[in-house]
């Protein structure tokens, strides 16, 4: 199974980036990471930009999930369980999206699979690709039973 992470911005160079290097670099599984942005100023104009670039990007077949604040907050194991049955359930491609400062477009919302949230807080989109790029790693250790993961 591949993993890809459809984000809106570029992580330009700095601790977030060097933190996200490091958990992308710790995943076994295939991941990239494909950066999509809008060159807008009016946020209006930007999140319905993006939502076409990010509506264009996703692969025939794809099993989506889309990381956003009205979505399902999981804890670790269950996330790493909901990864385990897709890749037995040979499910070849995952994709993950990180709106823009804006959000996700409500036709992202619909087109996803699967809506997840990392809490009621609102978090950087920036920091939030660490953040994924973290718990995918921690999936990883989960299902591999590797103490990575205190209870």
């Amino acid at each position: 199974m591949k993993i890809e992470i459809l984000a809106i911005g570029r992580l330009r160079k700095g601790p977030a980036y060097d933190l996200a290097a490091d958990y992308q670099g710790r995943i076994q599984w295939p991941v990239s990471v494909r950066e999509l942005e809008s060159k807008h100023s009016d946020s209006k104009l930007a999140q319905k930009d993006e939502q076409q670039k990010l509506l264009e990007a996703f692969s025939p077949g794809a099993y989506v999930i889309a990381l956003d604040e009205r979505g399902k907050s999981l804890p670790s194991p269950e996330l790493a369980q909901k990864i385990e049955d897709l890749r037995l359930h040979s499910t070849s491609l995952v994709q993950f999206v990180i709106g823009g400062a804006t959000g996700l477009g409500p036709d992202i919302r619909k087109r996803a699979d699967f809506l997840l949230s990392f809490g009621a807080m609102t978090w950087p989109h920036m920091l939030a690709r660490v953040m994924l790029l973290e718990q995918i790693y921690r999936c990883q250790q989960i299902i591999n039973r590797h103490p990575y993961h205190k209870e």
